[in-house]
């Protein structure tokens, strides 16, 4: 009987470690990723519900004909639009080769003072390529065009 119970308790004792190291490890690996998820934005929810100077996210859209300004150096400054609202961007650093005027784009950064601050802009990669987020928010302002064939 009392070898029973000694089994019995062994098993509860490491059942009950395996729970603790589980949620344990759960928490580190969310702590671990905290800085590395970044939650997507369309320019109209930016405009709409600024986010705090020290959150990263990424915005995307169609960069704004006739904005698109390089500055000294690497600095470069355009806008960017889902049809609906317009967020200005800077950026420094060297752009993708397929990013252009009315082309779709993805930028990861921070809203500060009014500014988009982008550390990373990635462009399509193809002719008709544009992200799904991208997509969505121009459809659900209306202004998304079907790529020709």
């Amino acid at each position: 009987m009392a070898l029973k119970s000694l089994k019995k308790k062994r098993r509860i004792q490491i059942i009950a470690m395996a729970v603790i190291a589980l949620v344990i490890s759960t928490g580190l690996i969310g702590y671990a990723m905290q800085d590395g998820i970044n939650f997507f934005r369309s320019p109209s929810q930016v405009m709409a519900e600024p986010p705090a100077p020290s959150e990263t996210f990424r915005i995307g859209g169609l960069v704004e004909e006739g904005t698109l300004v390089r500055g000294e150096g690497e600095q470069v400054r355009f806008s960017v639009t889902d049809g609906g609202a317009t967020v200005p961007v800077v950026y420094t650093g060297v752009l993708p080769d397929l990013f252009e005027e009315n082309q779709g784009m993805v930028g990861t950064g921070r809203y500060v003072d009014g500014i988009f601050e982008a550390s990373e802009i990635l462009a399509k990669h193809d002719e008709t390529y544009m992200p799904k987020e991208v997509v969505d928010a121009l459809k659900e302002q209306g202004v998304y065009k079907e790529p020709e064939s």
